[in-house]
């Protein structure tokens, strides 16, 4: 291990050029049962760090990445390009997290698989596990939740396990999801149901013929 001003770095973590890392952070840290260095840790290129965060080993980020202060990212997190993680934000182990993705401060994920262009707001928790604690086969069971490309999740919204969010949906502000959403679906409440399409949105001031008309999600 070595010690490089206030950052700790352990062995076998690989940064890319471009990438600051902001004092203090943790990079490369073992996870339980691990040693020092046993697993790779990668972070691409031009991304910051800031301080505070801690990136466990067995992590792999790549390009253009961005931490808030004091998030947590464990080990087994696949990250893409172009992701922004905030302040707080908690991603525990065996995430899969796609490109051009946004995880608002103080979200909480595992065992999530995200794709691309996602909008995950303030405070989200997603679920993984229906009947903790000490399950014994809950790897087995329901699993994580999938959010699928091009979809947004509102601040204080909870996924329970297994859902299924479709491509371009959108899950109002503190809704309780205990379904899948359908493609296009606009979702709201507790339990969440259809309460529209997206595609049916009004912009309120009028800048705009409706909302998403701009890129990315105008590509569909």
């Amino acid at each position: 291990m070595t010690r490089e001003t206030f950052h700790i770095v352990y062995p076998r973590v690989e940064i890319g050029e471009g990438t600051v890392l902001e004092e203090p952070v943790i990079i490369g840290r073992p996870p339980r049962g691990r040693e020092p260095g046993e697993l790779p840790t990668i972070i691409g290129r031009d991304g910051i760090v800031r301080p505070f965060t801690t990136i466990y080993a067995g992590t792999t980020i790549g390009d253009r990445f961005q931490s808030g202060q004091g998030a947590s990212i464990r080990e087994g997190n696949r990250i893409g390009h172009d992701v922004s993680v905030g302040t707080n934000a908690v991603l525990e182990f065996d995430n899969t997290v796609g490109d051009h993705v946004r995880i608002h401060s103080g979200a909480f994920l595992e065992l999530t698989v995200v794709e691309d262009h996602v909008f995950i707001g303030p405070n989200v928790v997603f679920t993984d596990d229906p009947h903790p604690m000490g399950c014994p086969r809950w790897r087995e069971c329901r699993g994580g939740v999938t959010v699928r490309r091009l979809a947004r999740i509102g601040a204080n919204s909870t996924l329970l396990p297994g859902v299924v969010v479709g491509t371009n949906a959108l899950v109002g502000a503190g809704s309780v999801v205990t379904r899948d959403v359908p493609d296009g679906a606009v979702v709201a409440g507790n339990p969440a149901r259809v309460v529209g399409r997206v595609e049916d949105l009004k912009c309120y001031p009028g800048f705009f013929e409706r909302p998403y008309v701009w890129d990315p999600y105008s590509k569909g």
